[in-house]
């Protein structure tokens, strides 16, 4: 392979081509151990169908109304904004199939990927509908509102940056689904999506792995991916209709926050590839480890201030419900 002139200190500057070939057997075996380790599940097991009834409208049944979800009111909204995200699916394979290509074991996993991630979306919106948990009316507006604005990632610039935000993105996504089934009232609810948190585990894992490799082979370019990546994180539903509140009422809720992003999601991801213990960095690879150093610093300090805010809030709301 013709490597791309190096800088003064040795390391190679890789292409986004030279990094997607050089990392084409790994794909494979990534691949190859993924199908053998997940697990075929067919959503309609998922769904109480028997708790269905038609809706108002050309079938003449019955309007939504709050009172006959079964979910808590912080788990309907993390329903919304996960459902919503899930729903942007073309959008993401459209990103990841224009920059890992459809060829070869790249484009085996894109096609799989897309694939496995239908399927959250399937169960999730039948389990929604069925359960008569949120508003249907809503829901569909929301949907056609976010799907009309399309999606442009944060890092459709480069294969490498891509794979960084979604080994972190994957584990963010678990993560937030398994703990709105925890907050959700629902043990339905619950099951459902940790079915489905299992997969997107499967996922970081494979994209995990990949950035590992990515380390052995450009180890300054993988460290400054790495560094950008986790700055400037932010979660792929950004977009949709209300979602800072949402996302305030769903960090206040305990489902996703400060404390959850450095605790449950960056920090797994740095601590099992050693990012901030790597050796043999030339200069650009050593400034961007030193400001991902300092970055997670300031970050646990805000998670800190965040949760002491927080349980402040909480306080006064028992106390008010205790007087009413």
């Amino acid at each position: 392979m013709t490597l791309a002139p190096s800088h003064p200190h040795g390391q190679a500057v890789w292409s986004d081509t030279q990094l997607l070939y050089a990392l084409e057997e790994v794909v494979e075996t990534e691949l190859n151990r993924h199908l053998k380790v997940a697990k075929e599940w067919m959503p309609h097991e998922y769904v109480p169908w028997s708790d269905g009834r038609n809706f108002d409208g050309v079938m003449g049944g019955e309007a939504w109304a709050p009172d006959q979800s079964k979910v808590s009111a912080v788990g309907r909204t993390a329903l919304v904004v996960n459902l919503l995200t899930e729903d942007n699916l073309p959008s993401y394979h459209h990103e990841i199939a224009t920059l890992f290509g459809r060829d070869g074991a790249w484009g085996t996993w894109v096609h799989r990927w897309t694939a496995e991630e239908g399927r959250h979306g399937i169960v999730m919106r039948d389990y929604l509908l069925t359960s008569r948990a949120v508003d249907p009316v809503q829901l569909e507006r929301f949907r056609m509102a976010h799907m009309s604005e399309g999606f442009e990632s944060d890092n459709q610039h480069s294969m490498l940056h891509t794979v960084a935000y979604v080994a972190f993105q994957e584990l963010a996504t678990r993560i937030s689904h398994r703990n709105t089934g925890h907050h959700s009232g629902d043990p339905v609810c619950d099951r459902m999506l940790a079915r489905i948190a299992a997969d997107e585990n499967l996922h970081m894992i494979f994209y995990r792995n990949l950035l590992e490799k990515a380390f052995e082979l450009a180890p300054d370019q993988t460290m400054c991916a790495v560094r950008d990546v986790v700055v400037n994180f932010r979660m792929p539903g950004h977009g949709m209709p209300g979602f800072e509140r949402a996302a305030a009422q769903i960090a206040i809720g305990g489902i996703y926050n400060l404390r959850i992003h450095h605790d449950d999601v960056l920090q797994p991801v740095l601590r099992f590839l050693k990012v901030l213990q790597i050796g043999g960095l030339g200069p650009e690879g050593i400034k961007a480890q030193e400001e991902l150093g300092l970055y997670m610093g300031g970050l646990n300090d805000q998670a800190t201030k965040f949760d002491e805010r927080r349980e402040a809030l909480l306080a006064r709301r028992r106390a008010r419900a205790e007087r009413v």
